[in-house]
């Protein structure tokens, strides 16, 4: 897979793609992760890509050539799936949409900042908008991060144990089991006896009514 991030603070993206498994999946070749600083194509010799915004009001736009100019230069280089933009008013991000995601080859991925970007570029450009939660942050890069880690690990090949992201909370609706390490006992606190005895069968139903449990207990909504 290739995701291509536009961004106006393209550094604040720096750390999240260069350490862990994303990392190691970038070196392995699995997927391939690219900033593109949307500075590149602002207007005039400063650069510029905000302007205020028709109407009045507080807070800057990122201006459309800037942002066209950009896609369109990527669009020349390949096909993409999906044009994503990060907004608060987009549809909130969720497990099935990352594994729907996870499935496409090619992404491209707005940042938005400042007030927003220009409304035509979301009627005429923008395939797919998408919010993390309902709040504001001062640009879509921690989104855009967010949505990137969670599509890559579902990609096969990215974590070492495949079936790890299956097990994951959300798959099916469900919030994961509670799990436990070594030792066995600590300060009096015990793990669970069914997980000491090696049944697997045992194991697998324990898990269930927990996952089922926790869900009714924590996460009522993801029943409806």
């Amino acid at each position: 897979m290739r995701i291509d991030i536009i961004s106006a603070v393209p550094k604040l993206l720096d750390s999240p793609f260069s350490h862990s498994i994303l990392q190691r999946a970038v070196k392995n070749n699995i997927i391939s992760i690219h900033v593109h600083d949307i500075r590149a194509f602002g207007l005039g010799k400063s650069r510029q890509i905000d302007d205020y915004q028709y109407g009045g009001g507080a807070g800057m736009v990122m201006m459309i050539e800037p942002l066209f100019n950009c896609i369109e230069s990527l669009n020349k280089e390949r096909k993409y799936d999906e044009i994503i933009f990060m907004t608060p008013d987009g549809a909130l991000f969720d497990q099935k949409t990352a594994n729907s995601l996870s499935l496409k080859r090619n992404l491209m991925i707005i940042c938005g900042h400042y007030k927003g970007i220009d409304h035509r570029l979301r009627e005429h450009i923008i395939t797919k908008e998408i919010s993390i939660g309902s709040y504001v942050l001062s640009g879509g890069e921690i989104a855009a991060a967010a949505v990137v880690d969670a599509v890559c690990r579902l990609i096969p090949g990215v974590m070492n144990d495949e079936t790890s992201a299956l097990s994951d909370s959300f798959q099916d609706d469900l919030l994961a089991a509670p799990v436990y390490t070594r030792p066995a006992e600590f300060n009096g606190w015990k793990v669970p006896d069914v997980l000491l005895s090696g049944h697997d069968k045992k194991i697998e139903e324990w898990r269930e009514k927990e996952s089922i449990e926790r869900t009714e207990k924590l996460r009522p909504d993801l029943n409806h």
